[in-house]
């Protein structure tokens, strides 16, 4: 009965968020319905392209999930369930919401440019192109996680063969089903953009190819080992990134939302079950001290949960794919900060999914096979066949979630390189000369991006999550910084901003300091492995994002003085 409680407290406050706080977020920025989005005044049919809100908000869930919510709260229950609980739900509504919707409707009112560009508005050149730095670094761990976490899903024991196999595992099974997926994706971009099928149609064809590849997985499966699947993955997301969205991004990400809703509509029917049924008990304690190991609730908690609660992330996300999409202003509260109050809830989801499995948890392995396990149980024992097949389509699910990220943050990776070489004048890489013509051309920012983060995705997560986790929310405090920086100085309310602004940063910034200090001395002291280059790559990377996040939030400052005394 715990577990329904939990969840029906999430659903009601999170719900009341978006009606209430939500609305008056709207009110304070000045939504207009009647005005030109960028996709209406700059149509190109490659990345400017109006999107129905459904399709939209497919994409832009789906993009801004990824492992995240699954992960990161999984990972923090160390602390017990009432702290990760009230992170996802007050972080959703005050942090996360207000972060994702104010990227959105500041990159709107940028022509869909990207955070960088609201920075410039407000703060300068200088501070736009230290900022893009920044996002290409995160990025790169993005790219880095999410590789990892696919490559892991889709790699199973017997990973050394190579073809279909019979009776396949769910790390099989999940891998041709999302082969599949993105040639199902395909054929509904072109049914819709190019054959003229409307979308419920279109619909119905595509859930109906999504329940017979799954069904076509759970007999038969693809096997590849673990270094074959990065290989394929980064060349998927390097093509996805290059090609119009109408081709994959939006149908892809359009038809996995449906995987999501399925996920979220089955975790709650296995909780519903679980709690009048007593087929599992949720055995989280409520809270395991401010200390756990060598680990400080703050800022620990708030790095490691991300997604669930904050994520700055999803601000790129916003600024750089949905913004070019939204066919109008009024949508942008469903997608900007809905979308984050349904991540906080499969935060919580995953709350109780560790929470099912707590005793056993460590024969699961990784976060995603936990949450798994964990709601599957609600259904059965482990090993009958509902109990397989339900594990195998939320398997599946994470590692759709993944994939559709990595989509996105390519695609970002792409228009931020471009826009770090371009001068203010010249509108595409066309347009540049010399070196900057070749530096700022698609091809070579996304080629650079994808080997990079895909050589670094062969570390072990745990090696990349902890950095990841950090520069994602720092990136978070930052984007938070830029809109309100934004806001102010078109004489909008900005006070919304100030505390989820200056927590950001302080609990980021002291999480990479505690980073720098233990690898350095670590090093020092000799400790077997601390010469690893895994471990001078965590160093390096902290160092450089803590001194760039550093001058962004002196320039800041700055800003705010000198609107304070303009007012």
């Amino acid at each position: 009965m715990t577990a329904l409680l939990i969840i029906l407290a999430a659903i009601a406050l999170l719900f009341c968020g978006y009606v209430f706080y939500g609305k008056w977020l709207s009110k304070q920025w000045g939504i207009d319905p009647e005005n030109k989005t960028p996709a209406q005044k700059m149509p190109d049919g490659v990345d400017y392209v109006e999107a129905k809100p459904a399709v939209l908000m497919g994409h832009h869930f789906s993009s801004i999930a990824g492992a995240g919510p699954i992960n990161g709260p999984i990972q923090a229950a160390i602390f017990g369930w009432v702290p990760v609980f009230l992170w996802c739900v007050v972080g959703g509504i005050f942090f996360g919401g207000v972060h994702d919707y104010g990227a959105l409707f500041a990159s709107v009112r940028h022509d869909g440019k990207s955070v960088g560009e609201i920075i410039k508005s407000s703060m300068g050149t200088k501070a736009k192109k230290l900022f893009i730095i920044f996002a290409l670094l995160v990025l790169i761990l993005v790219i880095a996680s999410f590789v990892n976490v696919v490559a892991g899903t889709f790699f199973s024991a017997d990973g050394a063969k190579f073809g279909f196999t019979t009776n396949p595992t769910n790390n099989q099974t999940t891998a041709i089903i999302s082969v599949l997926f993105i040639i199902l994706a395909v054929v509904y971009g072109i049914l819709t953009n190019k054959c003229g099928m409307k979308t419920l149609p279109a619909t119905i064809i595509g859930i109906v190819g999504i329940i017979a590849i799954v069904i076509l997985g759970l007999n038969v499966g693809f096997v590849m080992n673990r270094t074959a699947w990065i290989i394929f993955v980064s060349l998927y997301i390097a093509v996805a990134s290059l090609i119009p969205v109408w081709i994959m991004l939006q149908p892809r990400d359009y038809l996995s939302s449906f995987l999501l809703y399925a996920m979220i509509a089955i975790a709650l029917v296995g909780i519903v079950i679980g709690a009048f049924t007593g087929s599992a008990t949720f055995e989280i304690p409520a809270f395991t001290g401010w200390k756990v190991g060598n680990s400080f609730i703050f800022p620990t908690l708030f790095i490691t949960v991300a997604c669930g609660a904050c994520s700055g992330f999803h601000s790129l996300i916003a600024s750089g794919t949905t913004s070019k999409q939204l066919d109008n202003e009024k949508h942008a509260r469903a997608i900007g900060y809905g979308s984050m109050l349904i991540e906080s809830a499969l935060g919580v989801i995953s709350l109780i999914a560790v929470g099912v499995v707590w005793a056993n948890k460590g024969k699961y392995g990784s976060p995603s096979a936990i949450f798994g396990a964990g709601i599957a149980t609600l259904f059965g024992e482990e090993g009958t066949p509902v109990y397989n097949t339900i594990s195998a389509l939320l398997t599946l699910a994470v590692s759709v979630f993944a994939l559709t990220s990595l989509d996105s943050a390519t695609r970002l990776s792409r228009f931020m390189f471009s826009e770090l070489f371009l001068k203010e004048n010249e509108a595409t890489w066309k347009d540049a000369s010399g070196i900057r013509k070749v530096l700022a051309h698609p091809l070579f920012g996304t080629c650079l991006m994808v080997v990079v983060g895909a050589t670094l995705g062969f570390l072990k997560l745990s090696a990349i999550w902890a950095l990841f986790g950090a520069a994602n929310q720092l990136l978070a405090g930052i984007a938070l910084l830029a809109v309100a920086a934004w806001l102010g100085q078109v004489g909008k309310n900005n006070k919304m901003f100030i505390i989820p602004m200056i927590f950001m940063l302080a609990a980021t910034l002291t999480q990479l300091i505690i980073t720098i200090v233990q690898k350095l001395g670590a090093m020092v002291k000799g400790v077997e492995g601390a010469m690893f280059w895994g471990n001078w790559f965590q160093l390096i990377f902290a160092a450089a994002m803590t001194v760039l996040a550093v001058i962004l939030v002196i320039e800041g400052i700055q800003t705010f003085i000198k609107q304070v005394k303009k007012n």
